[in-house]
């Protein structure tokens, strides 16, 4: 597979460890990496600032084996996110985006990204409003709409989005099954929704396919969603059936859920 990861980044500051320990993520980052480290290929497209936070982002997505020929060097801050860690759990705090408050891909980007397999993009990545351009490219699409669907981001991307991630810790409920429905309905040919420790749940249309979760031990949550998206994206461009993507997926959750930090 080769995948373009558009859109957000952030530096993931734990801010109770060590004195301020940062973690170079975000969610197409983390994708692009997990990709990488499957044996894909992989693309960042994305704006970073012109300091510390930025070049530290640039050299360790750069050593992981990412393309990182279209992350654009801005005047500005790196965005910036606050964690702690909790039972294994990560709770956010604050989050600065800085240079990607106003970002846009440009023409250049869309016709490097053309070059690729698929295109996937978060909730935060600011570049919903141009899924419609990418569609009329004819490239194949992804978008992670996090906890939060609803959001208009989401929706605005929802219609030019070939396959739909977003996260739940509700389980597999008849209220769940159907917004799937009502998501797919807007113009996804999947909808995947990702459960926690109740696996994964994935519409296409007319059934449900559901999988569970790959046992490990769990040091820390962050990134496993990511994780879980770059592994299934794997599995589609691969030809594999739906059950067969989301093992891919909880396979490749399983690895990153049993380190610190998304990589």
């Amino acid at each position: 597979m080769k995948l373009a990861c558009i859109g957000s980044n952030c530096i993931d500051c734990y801010s109770s460890i060590e004195g301020g320990k940062v973690f170079p993520g975000g969610g197409p980052v983390n994708m692009a990496v997990y990709t990488v480290r499957n044996g894909g290929q992989a693309s960042y497209i994305g704006p970073i600032g012109n300091d510390e936070y930025g070049q530290i982002m640039y050299e360790a997505v750069k050593e992981k084996g990412v393309d990182v020929s279209h992350m654009r060097v801005r005047q500005g801050k790196t965005a910036v996110s606050q964690v702690e860690l909790i039972n294994g759990e990560r709770i956010f705090g604050d989050y600065d985006e800085g240079v990607l408050a106003d970002y846009r891909l440009s023409d250049e980007d869309i016709d490097f990204i053309a070059g690729h397999d698929l295109v996937v993009c978060d909730l935060w990545g600011k570049v919903e409003g141009q899924f419609r351009d990418l569609k009329e490219r004819n490239i194949t699409t992804a978008f992670d709409c996090a906890d939060r669907p609803e959001d208009r981001e989401a929706q605005t991307a929802m219609p030019y989005t070939d396959y739909l991630f977003f996260s739940s810790d509700k389980g597999d409920t008849p209220e769940l099954r159907e917004k799937m429905k009502a998501y797919q309905n807007k113009g996804p040919r999947l909808v995947t929704a990702m459960l926690g420790k109740d696996g994964s749940l994935c519409y296409d249309g007319k059934d449900y396919h559901s999988f569970g979760i790959i046992e490990c031990d769990v040091v820390d949550t962050m990134g496993a969603g990511d994780s879980y998206i770059a592994g299934f994206l794997e599995g589609i461009v691969s030809g594999l059936a739906i059950e067969e993507c989301m093992t891919e997926g909880a396979k490749t959750a399983a690895e990153t859920l049993q380190y610190f930090g998304a990589w």
